[in-house]
């Protein structure tokens, strides 16, 4: 069975019931959904940066995993790109062709699975496990990110599904394994670097 034709036939008709869903809807709704989709990923920056500075004032282990952050996401991220090159798989709005919210990706624009639902995953669960209280932002802050990317007609909902989880999977044992960098924290907080590593 073709690709596009394998991927329609898991979640198409579920794929064509939020697209067509969202042509029904105002489109004051789409219009943030859209937005959200598009400039949402900032928002995980900021939790990122957030992350860091509450760290500075606990123990340097915590303060280790803030820091690698962003490092993690980034892994994560080529971690997804790798997967999506091996399947190229068609946007579904490439192969359905159905009315979309948002312009449909040009053809080779591989779909499956979701850059920016992995992106949104890695940070989730990396800030979850260095900070629980920005962890209850970002975490539903990253199940919305994939569904707006469905939503928008970008993804079918398996892409941005199998991107949550390979954001998380790669995050999770990544984000763990930075505890080890606890020692050159506490080395750090010696040198003139201590405002990166320290509250005053």
């Amino acid at each position: 069975m073709p690709l596009a034709s394998a991927a329609t036939s898991v979640d198409g008709d579920l794929y064509t019931w939020i697209t067509e869903l969202a042509q029904r809807s105002p489109t004051a709704l789409d219009s943030v959904v859209r937005a959200w989709s598009d400039y949402g990923l900032a928002l995980f920056a900021l939790l990122m940066l957030a992350s860091w500075w509450r760290s500075r004032s606990a123990d340097p282990a915590r303060t280790a995993m803030a820091l690698c952050t962003p490092l993690v996401v980034v892994a994560a991220y080529l971690a997804n790109d790798l997967v999506k090159s091996l399947f190229h798989e068609q946007r579904p709005c490439q192969t359905l062709h159905v009315v979309t919210v948002e312009a449909c990706p040009a053809l080779g624009d591989w779909s499956f699975p979701s850059n920016h639902a992995a992106i949104a995953a890695a940070a989730a669960t990396a800030i979850w496990l260095t900070d629980r209280r920005l962890g209850a932002i970002a975490v539903p802050a990253a199940v919305l990110m994939a569904a707006s990317r469905v939503w928008i007609g970008v993804h079918y909902p398996h892409d941005v599904l199998i991107g949550l989880v390979t954001g998380a999977l790669v995050a999770w044992p990544l984000t763990v394994a930075a505890r080890r960098c606890a020692p050159a924290v506490t080395r750090l907080r010696d040198t003139p670097l201590r405002p990166l590593v320290a509250a005053r």
